[in-house]
C-alpha cells in the first residue's frame, strides 16, 4: 500500500468517479486507474463498484476509507514536523478559510503564490465563518477568507460578490426559457446542503418571506455533493457562484433567473486583526488574490442578502 494509492482511493470515493479524481489530484485518468488497481490487487478486494450515479465504495472501501483518512493524516503531520525543523528565508503564512473557498478558490491563488514565493510556509485550515473569525481573534492565523464578516477587532476587505445561483442540469429545463418565478421552484425539486449554514439559512429565507414552503426532496452535507446531485439531475439546488462558475462556462449546469424575488449574493471577504500589520507574505497574497478573481472573472455585483 502507496500513499499515492491511498490519495487516488479517498479521491474516486470522494468525488465519486476517477475523471473527478484525476483533476482533483492533477494526473490522468489512466493513473488514477492504476494506482487503484494497484491497491486493489494488495489487499485483494474490490473498493469500488458502478452505480446508478457513478462509482461507490464497496464494503471492503467503506471499511477502508476511515483508516485510509487517518494514514494520509499522520503523513501530513509528519512531514509538517519535518518541515517546520527547516530553516526557511520566506517566512511564514498561515491562512483560514470556510471550506467552499478552500475547495473552489484557494487551489488555484495558492499554486500562483507557491509558484511566486517558494520558500514560504503556508499553513491552511478551514471552518464555518463564525471559525474563520474565531481563529482570527486567537491569533492562529493572520489572514482570514470568509463571506460576509464584520467585527470590531478586524479589518474587513470585500473582493467580489459571490450570489447563490437556482443551478440545473441543461437537460431538466426548457432550452431558452432560464428564468422562473419562485413558486414554480419552490415546487421543483430542491437539494439543501449543508442544514444550519449560512447559505441553508439565506436559501429557506427566501422562501420564507414570500410565503412559500421549498419542496426539498435531499438535503447533503457539502457543496460538491449537492452540485454532483444537481448534475445527475436529482433536483436544483442555489449555490454559490465561486462553486459552480466553471460548469456554467462549460454549460454542464445551467442559472436560472428568479424573477420575483431578490438575488441571495454575500461578499467574498478577507479579514485580518485590526491591531496588527499584514505581514509582506499576506500583502502579496492579497495581490494574487485579487488578480485570480479578476482573472477568473465573475459575477456583477447586485443587491445583498437580507
Amino acid at each position: 500500500m502507496e500513499i499515492p494509492q491511498v490519495e487516488a482511493f479517498l479521491a474516486v470515493g470522494t468525488f465519486g468517479g476517477f475523471r473527478r479524481a484525476a483533476e482533483a489530484l492533477r494526473i490522468t485518468q489512466p493513473a488514477v486507474s492504476a494506482r487503484i488497481r494497484a491497491l486493489e490487487d494488495s489487499l485483494g478486494v474490490r473498493l469500488f463498484e458502478r452505480g446508478q450515479h457513478g462509482f461507490a465504495p464497496s464494503a471492503a472501501g467503506r471499511a477502508l476509507r476511515p483508516f485510509a483518512e487517518q494514514l494520509l493524516q499522520a503523513v501530513a503531520l509528519a512531514r509538517q514536523a519535518v518541515h517546520d525543523l527547516r530553516p526557511r528565508a520566506g517566512g511564514a503564512l498561515q491562512i483560514a478559510a470556510v471550506l467552499s473557498i478552500c475547495t473552489y478558490l484557494l487551489p488555484d491563488v495558492l499554486k500562483r503564490f507557491q509558484d511566486a514565493h517558494p520558500r514560504t510556509l503556508i499553513t491552511v485550515r478551514s471552518g464555518h465563518s463564525k471559525e474563520v473569525l474565531e481563529m482570527i481573534l486567537r491569533g492562529e492565523a493572520e489572514v482570514g477568507l470568509a463571506r460576509s464578516l464584520n467585527h470590531p477587532e478586524v479589518e474587513t476587505l470585500s473582493l467580489r460578490d459571490d450570489p447563490l445561483i437556482l443551478v440545473a442540469r441543461p437537460a431538466s429545463w426548457p432550452a431558452g426559457q432560464r428564468r422562473a418565478r419562485l413558486a414554480e421552484v419552490a415546487d421543483r425539486p430542491l437539494v439543501f446542503f449543508d442544514r444550519g449554514s449560512s447559505d441553508w439559512t439565506l436559501t429557506h429565507g427566501l422562501f420564507r418571506r414570500a410565503g412559500l414552503v421549498p419542496n426539498v426532496a435531499l438535503e447533503v452535507e457539502t457543496i460538491e455533493t449537492a452540485k454532483k446531485m444537481v448534475e445527475r439531475g436529482v433536483g436544483f439546488a442555489f449555490l454559490p457562484h465561486l462553486a459552480v462558475g466553471r460548469e456554467l462556462r462549460r454549460r454542464s449546469l445551467v442559472a436560472i433567473d428568479i424573477v420575483d424575488a431578490e438575488p441571495i449574493s454575500r461578499s467574498l471577504d478577507v479579514i485580518h486583526p485590526r491591531q496588527r500589520a499584514l505581514s509582506p507574505e499576506a500583502r502579496a497574497l492579497l495581490g494574487v488574490l485579487r488578480a485570480a478573481l479578476s482573472d477568473a472573472g465573475g459575477p456583477p455585483r447586485g443587491r445583498r442578502a437580507r
